[in-house]
């Protein structure tokens, strides 16, 4: 049997403090505990980057990561992205300006790895950006529109 580990991280901004079994993910307890279902359960093997978050400010697949090592940290999610009266964050709004979605099932984690992108300044170029980005993957094919989002809102943050 499996005891629990009282664990206590940073979800968007607000303190969760829960008991968690040892083998839970972090992507398992945004949706089912915290009721967070924009992160997507693609794959679970940490292929698609339909669960892409951001631990202390960095991208991580929340499927293969055990919820017991935010303890302590800072978790993002998408549903913490947009701003405080709900307006787009600005890489959100470029998706919807360069369709960079169809049917929206990788959307969050496409979004979630492209602000990491820019963040990091992996976006200097299209080539760059393809290969920051790779780890997502679209069904839909929707990479142009991506890549065009990814790039106008690089452009608008460094302007």
């Amino acid at each position: 049997m499996t005891s629990e580990a009282e664990t206590a991280f940073t979800v968007n901004g607000t303190t969760v403090r829960l008991g968690l079994d040892p083998r839970e993910s972090l992507l398992d307890v945004l949706r089912e505990r915290l009721g967070l279902t924009g992160a997507k359960k693609g794959c679970d093997h940490g292929q698609c980057g339909a669960c892409t978050v951001h631990l202390d400010g960095r991208r991580v697949v929340s499927c293969l990561m055990p919820a017991v090592q935010a303890n302590g940290r800072s978790v993002t999610t998408i549903e913490g992205v947009s701003g405080p009266g709900g307006e787009l964050h600005p890489l959100q709004q470029a998706f919807v300006d360069h369709d960079a979605l169809q049917c929206g099932y990788c959307t969050p984690g496409q979004v979630m790895s492209g602000l990491a992108c820019i963040a990091e300044g992996h976006a200097g170029d299209d080539d760059e950006i393809r290969e920051y980005m790779s780890g997502n993957l679209c069904r839909c094919g929707a990479y142009t529109g991506i890549l065009a989002a990814v790039r106008a809102a690089a452009t608008q943050w460094e302007g």
